[in-house]
C-alpha cells in the first residue's frame, strides 16, 4: 500500500495489483499465438448445426451395419424374429392380397382392350405375368408394409426412446439393437418376399377370371402365354427386389424411431417421416435393382 500526492495536495492510497490481475494483463500483452488447425476443425463442427435428418440418417446407416454384423456373428434373438414375422404376415396379407387382385383386374382392363384391338389377345397373360412379376407385385407389396408395418415400428421404437424404456434395457445389460432392431430388419427382409409371392399369385388369379368373364378370353390361353413369357430369373428378381424393399422399410423405420426425441409430438413425426422416407426409399430401390437386373448383367444372366 503506498500514499500517492495528488494535484490538489491531498494523499490517495493505492493498493498493489493482485496476482491474478498482473496474469491478466500479462496474458492481454502477450502476442496471439495462431490456432492449430484441428482447434479451428473442432470448433467448426461444435458451431455446426445440421440438419436433424441428416444426422439421423448417418445413425440410421451405421445401425445397418450393426444389424448385419450381428447376421455375420450369428448373434440374432431367433424368439424376438419369428414374434415380429407373426405379425408382420397377418397384419399385411389381407391388404395385399385385396390389393393386388384390384390392380390385377385394372390392368387387365387396360391390356386386354388394347390388345384385343391389334389382334394380339394371346400376348395378354404374358404381357400381365412380366409386369406383376417384375414390377407391381414387390412395389405393391412393399408400399403397403411400409405403410402398415413400418409405421408402427417407428411409432413403438419412438415411444420406447421418448419414454427411456431403451435405456432400461441397456441398464439390464441388453442391447436394444440385438433386442429390438435386428429382429425387426431379418423379419421384414424375409416377410415381404413369401407376401409378394401370394400377391403375384392372386394377381394372375383375378386377370384370368376377368378375362374369361369380361372378355371370353379362356384361362388356358391366359396361363399358356403367361408360361411362354416367364423365366426363372423373373421370379428371382422378384425376390431379390422384396428382400431389398424389406430392407428398406425396416430399418428407415428403425432408424427414424429409435432416434426419437421430444415426446408425443416428436414420435408422431417420427412416423410419418419415416412412411415418406421409406416410399422414396423403394421407388429409388427400384429403379436402381430395375437396370442391374433386367439391363445389362440381368439381361446376360437371364440368358444364362
Amino acid at each position: 500500500m503506498e500514499n500517492d500526492l495528488t494535484a490538489d495536495g491531498s494523499y490517495a492510497i493505492s493498493y498493489p495489483a493482485s496476482d491474478e490481475a498482473q496474469a491478466a494483463e500479462s496474458v492481454k500483452d502477450a502476442p496471439s499465438t495462431p490456432k492449430s488447425p484441428s482447434d479451428t476443425l473442432r470448433n467448426y463442427f461444435r458451431d455446426w448445426n445440421p440438419p436433424a435428418f441428416l444426422w439421423r440418417g448417418i445413425a440410421t446407416l451405421l445401425l445397418t451395419g450393426q444389424v448385419f454384423w450381428r447376421l455375420c456373428t450369428g448373434k440374432l434373438n431367433l424368439d424376438q424374429t419369428q414374434e415380429q414375422m407373426s405379425r408382420i404376415g397377418p397384419q399385411t396379407l389381407g391388404v395385399s392380397m385385396l390389393t393386388a387382385s384390384f390392380v390385377g383386374m385394372v390392368f387387365t382392363i387396360q391390356f386386354t382392350r388394347e390388345f384385343a384391338r391389334l389382334g394380339l389377345t394371346k400376348s395378354v397373360g404374358g404381357v400381365l405375368a412380366l409386369a406383376f412379376s417384375r414390377e407391381l407385385t414387390p412395389v405393391i407389396t412393399a408400399i403397403i408394409v411400409a405403410g402398415r408395418v413400418g409405421s408402427a415400428i417407428a411409432a413403438e421404437l419412438g415411444t420406447m426412446q421418448v419414454s427411456e424404456q431403451t435405456d432400461s434395457l441397456r441398464v439390464l445389460q441388453t442391447d436394444p439393437v440385438d433386442y429390438l432392431i435386428a429382429p425387426r430388419v431379418v423379419a421384414c427382409m424375409l416377410s415381404v418376399p413369401v407376401l409378394s409371392v401370394i400377391s403375384f399369385t392372386v394377381a394372375m388369379a383375378a386377370s384370368v377370371l376377368l378375362a374369361d368373364l369380361g372378355y371370353g378370353i379362356m384361362p388356358a390361353v391366359i396361363l399358356d402365354s403367361a408360361r411362354k413369357a416367364l423365366v426363372p430369373w423373373d421370379f428371382v428378381g422378384m425376390t431379390i427386389k422384396s428382400v431389398c424393399f424389406g430392407w428398406i422399410v425396416a430399418i428407415i423405420s428403425c432408424g427414424w424411431g429409435s432416434t426419437t426425441s421430444g415426446g408425443a409430438k416428436g414420435v408422431g413425426e417420427s412416423t410419418t417421416a419415416s412412411v415418406v422416407i421409406s416410399l422414396i426409399g423403394i421407388f429409388i430401390g427400384d429403379f436402381l435393382l430395375s437396370v442391374l437386373m433386367f439391363q445389362g448383367t440381368g439381361t446376360a444372366l437371364k440368358k444364362g
